[in-house]
């Protein structure tokens, strides 16, 4: 049995931690309103951006998994987050003794810059140029080159029970499949985004970086289109960016190296995952 911390435990914390409750780990979930934890998880109240609120974890961990998400979509916001947060967190357990066996952090593939369809994987260059993938990429080197052993894994698009952003869009009418360049979704459902943390911790020598995105990185008017035929609804329709949000081009991304390790998706692509959204299981 290991004893686990997980720091930010929303809505993939939650999920890694009652998976891992389930095979029999003690989990501790960090969070501001720890009451707000499902039955299962023993919860600590704190903020992670206020060092002085840490002092009293219930430690020792033998393994850490930082999961945190901005509250606000600002550069302040993202700095709060991932640089000052990790940071304090990092102070906070390199005290621990016996010491962290090891810390996950859960970054994301907004830290590259390629934007016109190319492939990228873990040794592609991570040189986004808006705040949001720079201030991840910080936080990713704090870990990498901190007192605690890290490996940093960069998340896809999070979609899963409770988030159906895409499916109400095309159920209302709202999608637009807009004219130019392909834009690629490089997505991931929860339970694969929970599953393959879970994973990760049981290897002997994880890798220091990982992509956790499922097998198919999908034009989006595809997977639009494919969700409206599912609903039997009428296909959303193609526009010129002038009539909406500019079209934009995105980069492709790779999971090989995950793959590789031995993980198995659940839900290997876009089909399974919104299938299963779509008939409401999970929860």
């Amino acid at each position: 049995m290991a004893r686990i911390l997980i720091a930010g435990c929303g809505y993939v914390g939650q999920e890694l931690g009652l998976r891992l409750v389930r095979e029999g780990h003690s989990v501790c979930g960090l969070r501001r309103g720890a009451g707000q934890l499902p039955a299962g998880l023993r919860g600590f109240s704190a903020d992670l951006t206020r060092p002085e609120t840490l002092g009293d974890l219930p430690g020792p961990f033998d393994v850490v998994f930082y999961t945190a998400g901005a509250d606000r979509r600002s550069e302040a916001g993202y700095r709060s987050a991932y640089l000052q947060g990790l940071g304090n967190l990092i102070g906070t357990l390199q005290e621990q003794n016996p010491p962290v066996r090891r810390l996950f952090f859960t970054s994301s593939t907004a830290v590259y810059g390629q934007s016109g369809g190319e492939w990228v994987d873990e040794n592609s260059p991570a040189e986004a140029g808006h705040f949001r993938g720079q201030l991840l990429r910080a936080a990713e080197q704090v870990l990498l080159g901190g007192p605690i052993a890290g490996a940093v894994v960069r998340v896809g698009g999070i979609y899963g029970p409770g988030r159906h952003r895409l499916i109400d869009s095309v159920g209302r009418g709202d999608a637009c499949c807009f004219e130019g360049p392909p834009r690629y979704l490089n997505h991931v459902h929860r339970d694969d985004c929970a599953g393959a943390l879970a994973h990760l911790m049981e290897l002997d020598s994880p890798r220091s970086l990982y992509l956790l995105v499922d097998h198919e990185p999908a034009e989006q008017c595809q997977v639009l289109r494919w969700i409206a035929n599912r609903l039997k609804v009428p296909a959303p329709p193609r526009v010129s960016p002038e009539a909406g949000k500019p079209a934009r081009g995105t980069k492709r991304c790779r999971n090989t190296r995950l793959a590789d390790s031995g993980y198995a998706f659940r839900y290997p692509t876009f089909r399974e995952g919104y299938a299963a959204v779509i008939a409401g299981e999970g929860g």
